[in-house]
């Protein structure tokens, strides 16, 4: 391999295939490797031959689970909110040509021990069984504030810098009870624990904006959306995106050695011998693990089910969140299901993921608060896996390494890695402002 590489990419996880497919269309020479003979790393989706060989060794699945084929398993469980920063990078790199979406049914949240709808709107919250009356009239005030809201319009601030005014502080200005806070905290705005709450309330009232637009896009149950045949169909069309624009790809390539000059700078990957050479490496924490720190554990359920779960309207696709102070945890728990009708099952089939910062060694324990919302199981399997982030400086050594998936199941802090990760390498800033309406192409 005697030819310089711009950029040489380990590992095709999402991550790795975003920036690879980014980086491609922005003229750079991309070469990228992968030590497993598959795409999609970390994220990547799997049969059901698969994924007993992954959790339970030379056991064979029963016969009444259906065809093998026909199951598309999520490693890495993720709704895509419709009006986000994935669906941008999709629309933005005109990769939706080879995907097709389809809108998820339900978004819940676990509220004094059962499962209620989340109200994202006004005239929802005045539905909501969440909230008494007079609560209802308090919420829908704040959701009326938050829908009118525009950045660059002082007169739509109510006096307020929310650049300066914390979360509590502004909740405060409606007088609205604990539970409302804890599902507008959690289930709209999507924050993973409470420390939103003495942070500035721009972005919490960013986020409640982003799920109420998301979720008018398809006027469906949900804010979120979801490809068919599982989340492995997104780094192989990153993937072809790079190869169309003159990107190069190794699979299989074993062992995959990051060299370094006498000063500590990248110069090349070796793999059975030969060296590429290049400028900059691209990788997932396991191509680099003495440049990375370990900083948390996530712990899941997969769960195989001939039912949609229980309380969710019959939703064949669905998102539940389970906030951390109903569960007296440090974290959020998440539920996630998604069915055949997104060819991810056998016709009849379920498939639910219940995810969580870990906070223990044992996560059947630790989940059991949404494994017991599941209903009768057919299969149940565990998995607990080590977080990680970088600790190198980028710009001494030329290695920009991703942060490890968290137990979200949406994507937006996994662009948020990839978008800084990009100007990082590029020095750009990638302009997602497309306008969503006119992309319909991504559309059903």
């Amino acid at each position: 391999m005697d030819e310089e590489y711009d950029v040489i990419v380990l590992g095709t996880g999402l991550k790795e295939c975003i920036l690879s497919g980014l980086l491609s269309v922005d003229g750079l020479k991309v070469l990228h490797m992968d030590r497993n003979d598959y795409y999609g790393g970390e994220s990547t989706s799997i049969n059901l031959i698969q994924l007993w060989k992954r959790f339970r060794g030379n056991d064979q699945p029963s016969a009444d689970l259906g065809p093998s084929r026909d199951y598309n398993v999520d490693m890495m469980p993720k709704f895509i909110m419709a009006n986000g920063a994935l669906v941008r990078v999709l629309i933005h790199t005109d990769v939706t040509k080879y995907l097709s979406f389809k809108a998820v049914d339900g978004s819940y949240v676990f509220n004094k021990g059962k499962v209620h709808k989340v109200p994202a709107t006004d005239m929802e919250a005045l539905k909501s069984p969440l909230m008494g009356l007079f609560e209802k009239r308090r919420a829908r005030k704040f959701f009326i504030f938050v829908q009118d809201f525009e950045e660059s319009n002082p007169k739509t601030h109510e006096g307020l810098d929310l650049t300066r005014v914390t979360t509590r502080e502004l909740i405060a200005k409606y007088g609205l009870d604990d539970n409302t806070i804890d599902f507008i905290g959690h289930a709209l705005a999507l924050h993973r624990d409470d420390r939103y709450l003495d942070e500035p309330a721009i972005d919490t009232v960013k986020r409640m904006k982003l799920y109420a637009e998301s979720l008018a896009r398809f006027q469906g149950g949900s804010p979120y959306i979801y490809p068919l045949y599982g989340l492995g169909e997104l780094p192989q069309a990153f993937a072809r995106l790079s190869a169309v624009y003159g990107g190069t790809y190794m699979l299989n390539k074993p062992e995959c050695k990051v060299e370094f000059d006498a000063e500590g700078k990248v110069v090349g990957v070796t793999s059975e011998g030969e060296t590429a050479k290049c400028k900059k490496v691209v990788c997932d924490p396991s191509y680099l693990t003495n440049k990375v720190r370990k900083v948390g554990k996530v712990a899941r359920a997969i769960a195989i089910m001939s039912h949609p779960i229980p309380s969710t309207n019959d939703s064949h696709s669905v998102q539940i969140i389970l906030p951390q102070k109903q569960l007296g945890r440090r974290s959020d728990m998440y539920v996630f299901c998604c069915s055949y009708t997104h060819n991810v099952a056998p016709k009849g089939k379920f498939i639910a993921f219940v995810s969580t910062e870990a906070e223990t060694d044992n996560p059947q324990t630790e989940l059991k608060a949404g494994i017991d919302l599941l209903g009768p199981v057919d299969e149940m399997f565990f998995d607990i896996y080590d977080r990680y982030e970088p600790v190198n400086e980028p710009s001494l050594d030329n290695c920009f390494i991703s942060t490890s998936y968290d137990g979200t199941t949406h994507f937006e802090s996994t662009v948020t890695d990839v978008l800084n990760m990009y100007t990082m390498i590029t020095g750009k800033v990638l302009d997602l402002n497309v306008d969503l309406n006119a992309a319909s192409a991504a559309e059903e």
